[in-house]
Order: C-alpha cells, then sequence, then structure tokens
C-alpha cells in the first residue's frame, strides 16, 4: 500500500492536504483489501483516488471602482457511484486544486456514511469576499456560477456552501442558474427557507457534531452534561456547536478566528452566544470584542504558523476543533492529553494531523474523525435535495428528529465497521471502512467506467 501513496504523491505534486487524506484511507482500509480480493482487481481504491472530472475555468469580474478583476474557479467532481456530486464551495485564497480534492475525497466517504445517494464533490474560488461590497460579492458570484451552470444540475451536482459562502451568496449563484435555465429546481442546496430551503440547515452541521458526541458518550454510560467544552472557530459551525453543548448542559469556554482565541472560564452562556453570533454573522467583527465586552473572558492571539496552539493546552472534558484542517499538530494533542481530555470531535474538515490523531487514539481518547460527526450539514442538504425532489416542506422539529436519527445511525456503522476488522471502538477506522465498502460495492455493480 506504500507504492499507491508513493504513486498518488508522484501524480499530484504539491498537494499536502490530499495526500494526507489519502494516506489515512489506505492505512485504514488494507484489511478490506486484505480480506476481500475483488476490490484490489478491480483497482477501486485507484480508481476512488482519481477525480471523475476537474473543471478548472476564469472568473472575470468587476469591482466598484470600474477595475477588472481575475479569479480561478474549480469543481472536482470525485465520484458520482451511489448519487450525483455533493459538496460545497469554498471562496477563500487558500483555495487551489489540492485542497479541493481533499476536502472532495473526504466527501465521497462523509456522504455515504449518511445513508442518502449522494456522490462527493467540491469546488470554489480563490476569491476573498471578507472586504468586499455587496455588489461585488454579488457580481463576482454571478460571473462564477454562469460557468458552474454548464457542469451542475438537481440530477448532476448540487453544490452548497461552505468557507466563504453563506447564504448570501447561494443567492446570488442559485437567481443565476435560474435566470440562465429558466428553471426553478433544487441545484444548490443552503437556500433560503422561503424559496426551497430546509429549515434547520444551518444549524445541522453544528448540532449533528454534538449528537454525534453525546453517543459516543453514551456508549461510555456518560453524557454532555457538566462536560466543559473547548470550541475553535467562531463561525457557523462553531456557533451551533456551541448552541448545542449548551442545549445537553455542558459549559463551552472558547471560540476562536484566525487572530487569536478568547477564553471564558465562566462559560458562553446564550447571550454571550447571541453576541457572537451577531458579532461575524452582522458585524463581521473581531474575537477579541468579546473579551472587550466580557471581562469574564481573556484574548489571546496567535501567529500562525505557531509551534502550538495554547488553546488547546486548557483543562477540559471535551474538544470540538471546528475551524479549518490542520490546526491540531502533534504538540497540540499532547497537551489535550495531558489536560485529561477524553473526547474530541472533529467539527471541521481534517482539523488534526495524522501525529495528532494517533496521539489521541494511542491515550484512549474518544476521537471521531470528521467525514462521521460532521456529516450533519450534508445529511440536512441531502433532505434539503429530497424536499426539492418531493415539492413538499418539513418542520423544523422533523428535520432535527431525522438528523438525530442519521446521526446515530452513523456512530453505530462507524462501530460496526471498526468491530467487523478488529478494530474495536475506532471511529476513524470504521468511518473509512464503512464508507469505502459502500462506494466501492457501488462502482463494482456498474462496471469499469
Amino acid at each position: 500500500m506504500s507504492d499507491l501513496l508513493s504513486i498518488v504523491k508522484e501524480r499530484n505534486p504539491g498537494e499536502p492536504e490530499f495526500h494526507q487524506a489519502a494516506e489515512e484511507i489506505i492505512d485504514s482500509i488494507k484489511p478490506v483489501l486484505d480480506k476481500n480480493p475483488k476490490y484490489r482487481k478491480y483497482k477501486i481504491l485507484e480508481r476512488m483516488l482519481e477525480p471523475e472530472r476537474l473543471i478548472s475555468f476564469r472568473v472575470t469580474w468587476m469591482d466598484d471602482k470600474g477595475e477588472i478583476q481575475v479569479n480561478k474557479g474549480y469543481r472536482v467532481q470525485m465520484n458520482s457511484a451511489i448519487g450525483p456530486y455533493k459538496g460545497g464551495l469554498r471562496f477563500h485564497p487558500s483555495v487551489y486544486p489540492g485542497i479541493l480534492k481533499f476536502l472532495a475525497f473526504e466527501q465521497v466517504f462523509k456522504n455515504a456514511l449518511t445513508g442518502i445517494p449522494m456522490g462527493g464533490g467540491k469546488g470554489g474560488s480563490d476569491f476573498d469576499p471578507k472586504g468586499k461590497s455587496e455588489n461585488e460579492v454579488m457580481r463576482f458570484c454571478q460571473s462564477f456560477f454562469t460557468e458552474m451552470t454548464k457542469h451542475v444540475g438537481h440530477r448532476t451536482d448540487v453544490p452548497a456552501g461552505d468557507i466563504g459562502v453563506g447564504g448570501r451568496e447561494i443567492g446570488y449563484m442559485f437567481g443565476t442558474y435560474k435566470k440562465l435555465q429558466n428553471e426553478f429546481t433544487g441545484v444548490l442546496t443552503g437556500k433560503g427557507v422561503g424559496w426551497g430551503g430546509s429549515l434547520m440547515r444551518t444549524e445541522a452541521t453544528g448540532y449533528g457534531l454534538v449528537y454525534f458526541a453525546e453517543n459516543m458518550l453514551h456508549r461510555r454510560n456518560d453524557s454532555m452534561k457538566g462536560k466543559v467544552c473547548l470550541v475553535s472557530g467562531s463561525g457557523n459551525v462553531a456557533q451551533h456547536a456551541i448552541e448545542k453543548i449548551l442545549h445537553m448542559g455542558g459549559r463551552p469556554i472558547t471560540a476562536s478566528d484566525s487572530s487569536g482565541f478568547i477564553y471564558d472560564e465562566e462559560g458562553i452562556t446564550p447571550e454571550k452566544l447571541e453576541f457572537i453570533k451577531d458579532l461575524k454573522n452582522n458585524r463581521r467583527g473581531r474575537i477579541h470584542e468579546y473579551a472587550d465586552k466580557y471581562k469574564s473572558a481573556r484574548f489571546t492571539e496567535v501567529q500562525q504558523p505557531a509551534a502550538f496552539d495554547p488553546m488547546w493546552d486548557i483543562k477540559a472534558d471535551c474538544a470540538f476543533p471546528c475551524a479549518t484542517q490542520n490546526e491540531i499538530n502533534g504538540k497540540d494533542a499532547e497537551n489535550l492529553v495531558k489536560n485529561g481530555i477524553k473526547l474530541i470531535g472533529e467539527g471541521a474538515n481534517m482539523p488534526l494531523t495524522i501525529e495528532a490523531i494517533n496521539t489521541v487514539i494511542d491515550n484512549g481518547v474518544m476521537y471521531s474523525p470528521g467525514k462521521a460527526s460532521n456529516a450533519g450539514g450534508v445529511a440536512t442538504s441531502g433532505i434539503e435535495m429530497m424536499q426539492n425532489y418531493l415539492g413538499s416542506y418539513w418542520s423544523a422539529e422533523e428535520v432535527d428528529k431525522r438528523l438525530q436519527h442519521i446521526m446515530k445511525e452513523i456512530h453505530d456503522t462507524c462501530l460496526i465497521a471498526a468491530r467487523q476488522y478488529g478494530f474495536e471502538g475506532n471511529y476513524m477506522v470504521g468511518a473509512n471502512i464503512a464508507g469505502f465498502t459502500k462506494v466501492a460495492d457501488a462502482m463494482i455493480a456498474q462496471g469499469i467506467i
């Protein structure tokens, strides 16, 4: 299997995030390949590691000064064996093919775990919405989706939001598609609830993360009640993870952004959470303003790259990294273990490095990979797709009930797959095996294509 990883690195140079995702999967599913020679015969893993289609295009738009701007746009359509491509669009300066291939590859497994017929994809642009006017964002989105319209469709490829793409951007892109295609259809998820969107979609990733963690704790006759929790990030996923932790009786004490983090020993209360939501969603402010308002909190600046992040050196019971990939390194993991962390649930995509994952698993910490514990967002996107197909509208209570059921099913599926191959209690291996076998069997059934 090391030969396959070498081939991946040789064929995809300068793409460390994709290499990392590939390495994790290759290591996890070796027992599956050994037990089921058909997967090697049909070169399933080799085929899964190569996108079915990688689309690259120019995005030209005009800023408020009348200057022409040029950005790069991408869509990675990774695998459609079990359904139409599904995965978010990311607008951020860090976007390039390697990071999108990593995200799309992870998405294939994540979507397979939900039980909803969705393939995996990812896309975006190196455009940065920060500092742009409403009109500039609108003009960029219209230009971007004019090209994307050629490649998407409600039975072909259904994008959603990701970093830098929220309801505003989804609205502009949906409007562009509707005008060009002259049809009102569920080609994007994360739409406004008044025009085809689903209730609970905004909350789903953060809520689903905590539902998954509650299942992990319940397995050990424990619960979220009374747990002190570290949460990174302050965007949508972090906000709703904090909200659900509070609902379940936990005490969240941190939040962060790219400048640093706040530590509130008294806990982030519902009132304080509303301040964070307004700060980040409406005023687009910085997290240090929380410490300016609440004297129980202190702000610590963290400059990247750093040898370690002091936020992960605070004593707590549970940690929920919800910011970005590789935010917890080996030293951070050692600090978490040292301080008695019991559970780590990934809210972001691949926030732990491989070294960090090995450290926490070797020390008996309950750990869930993002492809399992943050699948609530795409699961609810799938629920939105179902509502669009049926032309129906489900209540928040019904969607939340379905979300809780899906997260429990994913939790149990991971444990069953791990146990089947001798990795009792290992959620990472279980998630990788369960996702792989579902997609692999569909690929074999559909022939060599």
